[in-house]
């Protein structure tokens, strides 16, 4: 945890958007927590858009702030998991909700937006 372990947050909700903040590692921790364990191509895979040099560094930071397990298993070619910590678990109500904040505002207000467009054009 030395990422963050030694600044200073002024309130919590600080503290847990540097931990979970980013383009990113919300979409890492919501495909390891729907879909289970995955190794790195998977998640590549899955999150066609980001670079490997940024899929690694957001995962070394997960991992470093106890969000996400990395398991090696010695074996030839090397075998790499990722999973979500019994703390990443417990992230996965909030991401929920998230979601669901989401899903609502596209339907409500970006919905809304696009009729608006056609109505004035």
């Amino acid at each position: 945890m030395g990422r963050i372990q030694n600044r200073t947050f002024n309130c919590e909700k600080e503290l847990t958007l540097t931990v979970i903040g980013g383009k990113w590692k919300m979409l890492i921790m919501w495909y390891l927590g729907k879909e289970g364990t995955k190794r790195f191509g998977e998640l590549r895979t899955l999150i066609p858009d980001i670079t490997q040099k940024m899929l690694v560094n957001q995962l070394r930071e997960l991992e470093e702030d106890q969000i996400v397990r990395r398991v090696v298993y010695p074996v030839v070619p090397p075998k790499v998991e990722y999973s979500l910590t019994a703390q990443g678990q417990s992230l996965m109500p909030i991401l929920d909700s998230m979601y669901q904040w989401g899903r609502n505002y596209m339907d409500t207000v970006l919905n809304q937006e696009e009729d608006r467009t056609l109505i004035v054009k």
